[in-house]
């Protein structure tokens, strides 16, 4: 069992060593850059990775297009500010020595928000497919919120993805305001309509669900300024579908 992991990226200097540091139960790391003009390519190179400059295609479409380039059939496809936790790279090498009885697997992903681990509000376990055969799956959705979608059966390892999140929350607004206006430009292509009452009712109930249900509260002050973000996405997804719908 050989495997290529998979990183998409675009001015990613200050994640990209992290991500490939944590990967060295893989037989090649393969970088699909979308031009970034920091030092991204030239990091990655120097940690031994191997880098292809290649034109947008979308979430999905770019991590595709980067399986394709691999030089193997496995494929761990990872973000750019995540890194395999120890134990999945040990459990991972486990897996490679007794080879797989699965066609993809999925891993849970704990991320760092603000300078704190997210135990609760939603955000975990959440796993994800992220190791898979690419003969047997792929990568769909158009905008935003991309998965894998696969045929045969799927497994579970137990250990970390670590997702490390905002470390601010300017950054956390920057990056809300480009995926809210992916998830409406999805919406509006899906030709959904947003009522008024939508737009006035879905953030106040993301809030309590994040906060209460999800147990928000347990992640501290962090949980609540996710469960007041999370409100905050959600107003401005419906808020700009309609504004594109006219």
């Amino acid at each position: 069992m050989k495997i290529t992991a998979t990183i998409i990226t675009r001015d990613e200097e200050r994640n990209i060593p992290r991500a490939i540091e944590s990967l060295r139960c893989c037989d090649e790391i393969l970088i699909v850059d979308s031009g970034s003009t920091d030092r991204t390519t030239e990091l990655a190179e120097k940690l031994g990775a191997r880098v292809v400059e290649a034109g947008w295609r979308g979430y999905s479409g770019q991590k595709n297009w980067a399986a394709e380039q691999a030089a193997n059939d496995w494929i761990l496809s990872l973000d750019a500010d995540e890194a395999l936790s120890e134990a999945l790279e040990a459990e991972i090498w486990n897996l490679k020595k007794t080879g797989p009885r699965f066609d993809a697997y999925t891993m849970p992903r704990l991320a760092r928000y603000l300078g704190r681990w997210i135990l609760h509000s939603g955000w975990y376990p959440d796993r994800k497919i992220r190791l898979y055969d690419r003969r047997k799956a792929r990568w769909v959705g158009d905008f935003v919120h991309e998965s894998v979608m696969f045929e045969g059966r799927v497994g579970h390892l137990e250990a970390n993805i670590l997702h490390f999140t905002c470390e601010s929350l300017a950054e956390h607004v920057k990056t809300m305001d480009r995926y809210t206006t992916l998830a409406a430009q999805e919406l509006a292509a899906r030709r959904v309509k947003v009522p008024l009452w939508r737009v006035m009712a879905a953030p106040v109930w993301t809030f309590l669900k994040t906060y209460f249900v999800e147990r928000g509260f347990l992640d501290g002050f962090e949980g609540l300024v996710i469960s007041y973000m999370a409100a905050f996405y959600t107003l401005l997804k419906y808020a700009k579908a309609r504004n594109m719908s006219g």
